[in-house]
């Protein structure tokens, strides 16, 4: 999608199902939603950041999202190279599967499927062939998304933590006083701890411990630095530690997501 306005607004493509890929895929960093269909955006290289319904998740290599329809949704990626391999459903069911966003590690056979589909990137017009194997593979998702994964932030609204916020995005990697974050908040500790429980769904120390995952993600996908080294850009002490950290949220440890790269 290096150019977004190449094709129709997706909910006037006259198919059940349409195919997208691209290399070095880029959007407008726009909020859009899908009236019909939802979406399933699969990073095979680099990594994504998804942001939907106030809520922002990190999408690693070998990692995809189900977007469902009427979310409202933008996405962005600062990686250099990125490969997405998205596709759209029209969503004619009430399962409530299908009207959730999940994002999930791609199993070995999605992967092949993904990528099998491929021969039918943007093509405009219905394929039986294309409609039948597509159907199964949408079918098929609340089986694939058995390992879904809760790596997102929830985006506050009350605009008394935006400095916060701010504070907490940029040092994320350092030894943080709660006490130093209420006086950039201008509230009581108490307060702070309240109000930010509240909007994000997470205490202040877990927040922090989901911006070091999800840039450790990023930073892992690059594929540049040790996993030892992004421990300590990180903001972790030990390696020990961060592994510990990574596994709590990942459900695996570091060393098998680079792996799978």
């Amino acid at each position: 999608m290096g150019n977004p306005k190449k094709i129709l607004n997706m909910d006037e493509v006259n198919k059940p199902y349409f195919v997208w890929f691209e290399d070095n895929w880029r959007h407008d960093d726009v909020l859009h939603l899908h009236e019909k269909k939802g979406q399933l955006v699969y990073v095979e290289s680099g990594f994504q950041y998804l942001t939907v319904e106030g809520k922002m998740y990190l999408l690693p290599q070998n990692h995809a999202a189900w977007i469902p329809p009427h979310a409202l949704h933008k996405t962005n990626s600062h990686s250099e190279r990125i490969r997405l391999m998205i596709m759209f459903f029209n969503v004619d069911t009430e399962d409530t599967f299908y009207h959730q966003i999940h994002v999930f590690s791609v199993p070995p056979v999605l992967k092949e499927m993904i990528r099998y589909a491929e021969k039918w990137s943007m093509n405009t017009t219905e394929n039986n062939d294309e409609n039948i194997f597509l159907k199964a593979l949408y079918n098929e998702l609340p089986n694939f998304v058995a390992d879904s994964i809760q790596l997102h932030i929830s985006l506050p609204q009350d605009k008394r933590l935006t400095q916060a916020i701010n504070y907490l995005n940029t040092h994320y990697n350092e030894d943080l006083k709660m006490e130093d974050l209420s006086d950039i908040a201008s509230l009581s500790l108490r307060s702070l701890e309240r109000i930010f429980k509240k909007e994000t769904g997470l205490t202040l120390i877990k927040y922090q411990q989901m911006l070091r995952i999800i840039k450790s993600l990023e930073l892992l996908s690059a594929n540049e630095w040790t996993i030892s080294e992004i421990a300590f850009q990180v903001g972790y002490k030990s390696l020990q530690a961060y592994t510990n950290s990574f596994q709590s949220v990942m459900q695996y440890r570091p060393s098998d997501f680079v792996k799978s790269l």
